[in-house]
C-alpha cells in the first residue's frame, strides 16, 4: 500500500481504468478531480509502459468538466492557446501560465472576498452618502447668534463654528 501523505500513484490500464495504488481500488476521473480540489498530489502512469501520462489525464479531466457545462475557459482564451501551438512562443507559455496561476492562487482569498461583496451595492451606497452630504451642504443654515448669557469661551466657540460653517458653505457653492 502506498503512503497516504505523499504523491499517490495512479495506474491507467489499457481498458482505460484507473487504479489508485493508495486505496487499492479503481477510481474515476471525477475522483481524480476531487483529489485535486482536496490538494492531493498524484501521478498517473501507463500500467504497461510505465510512462507518465499525468498531463493527458489532467487534460481529459478539463475536457470532461467543460463538456458538462461547467465552462471556465473562455472561447477566445482557448483559440489563443491553440494558436500558440507550434509558434515561437510555445515554449514560454507553460512557465507563463504556471506563474499566472501561482499569482492567481496567492491572491485568491482577496479575490474571493471582492467577488462575494456586491460592488454595485457598495458603489450605490457611497454615491447616496455623497449626494446626501452635498444636499446637506447646499441647504441654507440659520445663523446662530450667541445668547446673551454665553460666557466669553462659549461665544468664541460659536464664532469659530460659524466661521467654519461659512467656509464649508463657500466650498459647497
Amino acid at each position: 500500500m502506498a503512503k497516504t501523505t505523499g504523491k499517490v500513484t495512479i495506474k491507467k490500464y489499457a481498458n482505460r481504468r484507473l487504479y489508485d495504488t493508495e486505496s487499492s481500488s479503481y477510481i474515476t476521473l471525477d475522483k481524480l478531480g476531487a483529489m485535486i480540489r482536496e490538494g492531493r498530489e498524484f501521478e498517473v502512469l501507463d500500467a504497461k509502459s510505465g510512462d507518465d501520462i499525468t498531463h493527458q489525464v489532467l487534460t481529459q479531466i478539463i475536457v470532461d468538466e467543460e463538456s458538462r457545462g461547467a465552462t471556465m475557459l473562455p472561447v477566445n482564451f482557448l483559440r489563443d492557446l491553440i494558436g500558440l501551438y507550434g509558434g515561437s512562443m510555445q515554449s514560454a507559455v507553460p512557465s507563463y501560465l504556471d506563474a499566472a496561476m501561482a499569482s492567481f492562487k496567492s491572491n485568491q482569498e482577496a479575490m474571493r472576498e471582492a467577488l462575494t461583496k456586491n460592488p454595485l451595492a457598495d458603489l450605490a451606497k457611497r454615491n447616496m452618502a455623497m449626494l446626501e452630504e452635498a444636499a446637506a451642504a447646499m441647504r441654507p443654515r440659520p445663523r446662530v447668534e450667541p445668547a446673551a448669557d454665553d460666557t466669553g469661551e462659549v461665544a468664541k466657540l460659536r464664532a469659530e463654528l460659524a466661521a467654519l460653517q461659512a467656509k464649508v458653505d463657500r466650498l459647497a457653492h
